[in-house]
């Protein structure tokens, strides 16, 4: 099976290498919020030796209603993004949702995500691709693994190979996720890491009316489950209070299990890849 070695500045991710962590806020909130939570995950990162890249997104442009909170806004976090650079040294990823963010955007992260709606966007993924950054790509809720080639093909035919890939559920009904396993496997034939979203996959996206619900209990049998198949990395969001959090707290970690949750998965990557 072919298996990529993607560069991301100092940290080597692939599906053979030991697991990264993914891992952040929802959304940039505040300022001292996002560097707080910066440097309490990098803390527990290197208390358990696992490579960590910082996670938020300045804009939730595909909330459930007009009023819900999106974020702080691309200046704005652009210069937090900047800031946790410089005081952590930390590779950043963050989501874009339009071709012109991405040239800008890439300016200041290491990492751009191409959320799972938008993964079908011909010119937005051309875009990213050439930023030459590395491109993280969720799975579409509508796609099937297998359909992922395609998208792999649109950013390798603009120049750019360096790419994961996130599986993070697929559309049960209606307001429902469910993960199929499968997935993983299917998209490790690539070659290209791939990348397990823990918190999105126990999403009920609109669920609660005006706004997303989930099911937090969930995300450490799943996230057992996905590092046991072999994966390159763990996607999963993190607060200090998620149950108060102004996007996708009910299927965010509580950062204070944190430390436990990484521990436990190192356990079984090590497990799997020695």
């Amino acid at each position: 099976m072919k298996n990529f070695n993607i560069k991301c500045n100092n940290l080597q991710i692939s599906n053979s290498e030991h697991i990264c962590l993914i891992s952040g806020p929802c959304q940039i909130e505040s300022e001292q919020h996002a560097i707080d939570i910066a440097g309490k995950i990098n803390d527990i990162a290197n208390k358990n030796k696992i490579k960590f890249i910082f996670k938020s997104s300045f804009d939730k442009a595909n909330r459930t209603s007009l009023s819900s909170a999106r974020g702080l806004g691309l200046d704005s976090s652009l210069k937090v993004f900047e800031k946790i650079k410089k005081e952590f040294n930390l590779n950043i990823l963050t989501d874009v949702h339009t071709n012109e963010q991405c040239l800008i955007v890439s300016q200041y992260v290491d990492i751009i995500q191409i959320p799972a709606f938008l993964c079908r966007q011909t010119d937005l993924l051309i875009s990213a691709a050439k930023t030459n950054k590395v491109i993280n790509i969720k799975k579409g809720q509508f796609l099937a693994p297998w359909d992922m080639k395609n998208v792999i093909n649109k950013i390798v035919g603009s120049g750019n190979k360096q790419i994961l890939l996130t599986e993070r559920g697929s559309s049960f009904g209606y307001n429902a996720l469910v993960n199929d396993m499968r997935s993983l496997p299917i998209m490790k034939e690539t070659g290209y890491p791939v990348i397990y979203d823990a918190t999105h996959s126990v999403q009920f996206p609109g669920g609660m009316g005006d706004k997303s619900g989930g099911q937090r209990e969930f995300i450490v049998p799943l996230s057992k489950a996905a590092v046991a198949i072999g994966v390159a990395g763990i996607f999963v969001e993190t607060h200090e209070d998620p149950d108060n959090a102004p996007s996708d707290g009910a299927n965010m970690l509580k950062i204070s299990d944190l430390d436990n949750y990484i521990q436990e998965l190192i356990k079984i990557d090590k497990l799997i890849k020695n």
